[in-house]
């Protein structure tokens, strides 16, 4: 799947899609949009795929749509067949775990391909951004609704509205990224948590990956109701009696290593 714009690479079940425009600071042009929602659309159905690790070459996550494409200062690399929802939809909904490796500068639209990640990993250089005031478009990837309910309402308008710049230190503050590890350290760290996730009962995986996201957009009452019943069809289908002894015993030994026993 790999071309000039985006390299995809598939190990032990985790994908790991790279935005190769560095020069550009991963800009999202017309090309890399269409590219990179195709990818995510044939992810969503590649077997051999059960994580996704999101980053960028260079010193940019992807500071969003290429302004100089937008603004006509260069010729348009967007494909008639391509709109920008689609990259949202893609990204969003493919299916699987989604770790954002988030390298340097997300900004913008690649801010909002952030928040599309079901985590975020940063580092000392990560610097987030929502110019969208700034530029004069309004958000149509989530931004405006995803970032509101991660950091609250009041710091999700600060950075809005002023269009300034948010360290990393003080995203993970916010709770906005998981960790924030040494640049060296972003892809190792990503992996290893990719692989943990990859250990997991698949199906049960993303039955409570579906729950946690159906819950997130709708109030606790209804979000209980979800988990319950997804509980119950899952009981019935997924949980004979073996199979849960094997699987205490490999937690039990799990939990030994982790606490150093």
């Amino acid at each position: 799947m790999d071309n000039d714009l985006l390299l995809v690479e598939t190990n032990e079940g985790i994908t790991t899609v790279t935005m190769n425009r560095p020069e550009a600071l991963n800009a999202l042009s017309g090309a890399l949009r269409q590219t990179l929602a195709d990818t995510f659309h044939t992810l969503r159905d590649h077997a051999e795929t059960e994580v996704i690790i999101l980053t960028g070459a260079g010193k940019a996550f992807t500071v969003g749509l290429d302004l100089k494409e937008l603004g006509g200062e260069t010729a348009s690399t967007k494909p008639t067949a391509v709109t920008d929802r689609d990259l949202g939809e893609a990204v969003a909904n493919v299916g699987k775990p989604v770790i954002g490796a988030v390298n340097g500068f997300a900004i913008t639209g690649g801010f909002e391909i952030a928040l599309m990640c079901d985590f975020i990993i940063a580092t000392p250089n990560t610097r987030f951004a929502d110019t969208h005031a700034r530029v004069g478009v309004v958000p149509g990837w989530g931004l405006s609704q995803r970032l509101p309910r991660l950091i609250g309402i009041n710091r999700a308008k600060e950075l809005s509205l002023t269009g300034n710049y948010l360290d990393a230190e003080t995203a993970y503050a916010w709770g906005l990224v998981n960790r924030v590890v040494a640049a060296e350290d972003l892809m190792s760290t990503c992996e290893g948590l990719a692989a943990d996730i990859v250990s997991t009962e698949p199906v049960t995986r993303s039955e409570i990956r579906r729950i946690m996201d159906a819950g997130w957009g709708a109030t606790l009452a209804e979000g209980m109701t979800v988990e319950k019943s997804a509980s119950r069809a899952h009981d019935k289908s997924q949980r004979p009696s073996d199979q849960v002894a094997s699987r205490r015993e490999q937690i039990q030994d799990r939990g030994r290593h982790q606490s150093g026993e």
